[in-house]
């Protein structure tokens, strides 16, 4: 057994400044008013599958920046910045878990870097966004994180609803690998309660947690291992079921996975249409996600990362900086129609 430090350790070790705290603060506040319709612009939350490479990563959030000044009117950029990488049966699991990509699996070296990551992202004035992977992990990143989300494969997991129910920020559910959005609506319902509940207090000890509740959880569609549901009959069957769970019909709609057939060169087609459906008046949907690196495709882990290629995802694949560029600066007339 190997000891880690306290989440309270690793936070007064890696601090937030203040001008930190206001931006961060901020920033979920237009999360939650985007989420809510209060914000006309619609979300954007795009980066790699995954951060494996902490250079690239601040290069990639570099470019996010420049390209926010001129983006600001239609879209409110938030990067995508997963440290955990759930797996299907098996394979590297993420920054956080083996973050020498050589399998010594240095834990404490993850956190912080994971989180030193996070600060810089909070320097450059980057919102991001991260998938809760395992809870225990949360309690040392929640407090740098402007959008989460709760996967495909733990939306019915009572202890991610218990999770998403704490944090102060919007939580996305995503519909399930088989395209079943019930365990979302259920998920999005329970975590809007609030729930007293076991988890790793900040002294790092296990602890009777008690939540508040989350009033800004929604729905994800990330389309299925058989057909995608980014269409508008697809949308609208969706609100149908949000409505009829009394929920609000606003939702966020993942470009990549199901939506794409797991195909990079098809998210640039999900993205237009999803803005024609925006630009013909369609308000439900508050968010789209891509999955972007600064080189599109992807590569295999190799056993020595110095053979890795820069800036090109090791899991999924990821369009590049270039055709994300192309989309986000696409004319379109959001503000206009959400106003």
């Amino acid at each position: 057994m190997i000891s880690l430090p306290s989440p309270f350790a690793l936070k007064s070790e890696m601090a937030l400044s203040l001008t930190q705290k206001r931006f961060i603060s901020a920033s979920r506040n237009r999360a939650s008013d985007i989420l809510r319709g209060k914000d006309p612009r619609i979300a954007c939350i795009t980066g790699p599958c995954s951060i494996h490479d902490i250079s690239s990563a601040v290069e990639y959030a570099k470019r996010l920046k420049e390209i926010s000044f001129e983006t600001e009117r239609s879209f409110f950029l938030v990067m995508r910045v997963f440290c955990e990488k759930p797996r299907t049966r098996s394979g590297w699991k993420g920054l956080i878990y083996d973050p020498d990509l050589d399998g010594t699996c240095d834990l404490a070296k993850g956190l912080r870097l994971a989180r030193s990551l996070f600060l810089m992202l909070a320097d450059l004035q980057i919102p991001a966004a991260t998938e809760f992977l395992d809870p225990l992990i949360a309690p040392y990143f929640d407090d740098l994180i402007t959008w989460g989300f709760i996967g495909a494969r733990t939306s019915a997991s009572q202890p991610h609803r218990q999770l998403a129910s704490s944090l102060p920020f919007p939580v996305g559910f995503k519909n399930t690998v088989y395209g079943e959005i019930g365990a979302a609506l259920n998920g999005i319902h329970n975590a809007r309660d609030p729930h007293v509940y076991f988890g790793i207090g900040e002294g790092g000890g296990i602890a009777a947690l008690r939540s508040k509740g989350n009033p800004s959880t929604h729905l994800v569609l990330r389309g299925s291992e058989t057909k995608p549901n980014f269409d508008m009959d697809s949308i609208s069957r969706a609100c149908i079921e949000l409505a009829h769970h009394g929920l609000e019909s606003r939702l966020l709609v993942d470009c990549s996975h199901g939506n794409s057939a797991k195909d990079h060169r098809r998210q640039g087609t999900v993205f237009q249409n999803l803005l024609a459906q925006i630009e013909k008046g369609n308000r439900s949907i508050a968010g789209l996600m891509l999955e972007s690196n600064l080189t599109a495709g992807n590569q295999r882990h190799l056993e020595d990362p110095a053979t890795l290629s820069y800036g090109l995802s090791i899991t999924d694949s990821c369009i590049g900086w270039e055709e994300t560029e192309e989309l986000l600066l696409l004319p379109t007339s959001i503000s206009s129609v959400q106003n």
